[in-house]
């Protein structure tokens, strides 16, 4: 019996995949489960039209994110706190706190995308990179400035 896989199913095939499977396996199994359709000509159909507009939505996010990443190389983002005596931040630069920053000058980005090997405690300059969708990377310098003292 042919199907259409509606998840991924080890040792059988990804979703959308269209398998030949044993009738008894599709009927006691796969079918109950909803694990997988029959594949008739119209669900082939609709799942043709499906895959159609899934990759025109990949190649759409894909661009999205390119334009991102062509915006963000080479970014410098100034970043000012307060220092102590010794000329070291009281909070340091966090991760959620470029997040933050980055939002604000129009980049909507988590976290968990911003790679930052350890909290920023000094002033200076240091280079930040960003993990985007799609695997793609920017990189940006972020620029720490002490605040002026009243």
């Amino acid at each position: 019996m042919k199907v259409i896989l509606l998840q991924d199913i080890e040792n059988l095939g990804s979703k959308y995949d269209v398998k030949d499977v044993a009738d008894g396996h599709a009927r006691n199994f796969l079918l109950p489960q909803k694990l997988a359709k029959v594949a008739t000509p119209s669900a082939l159909k609709e799942l043709e039209q499906l895959k159609k507009r899934l990759e025109a939505e990949a190649e759409a996010a894909l661009k999205r994110a390119e334009e991102l990443t062509g915006k963000l190389d080479g970014y410098e983002l100034r970043i000012t706190e307060k220092v102590n005596e010794a000329a070291i931040f009281f909070g340091a630069i966090t991760a959620a706190m470029l997040a933050t920053e980055l939002k604000a000058n129009g980049f909507d980005l988590t976290k968990e995308q911003i790679t930052l090997e350890e909290p920023i405690k000094e002033p200076g300059e240091y280079d930040v990179v960003l993990n985007l969708e799609h695997g793609l990377e920017a990189r940006i310098k972020v620029i720490a400035e002490a605040a002026a003292v009243d």
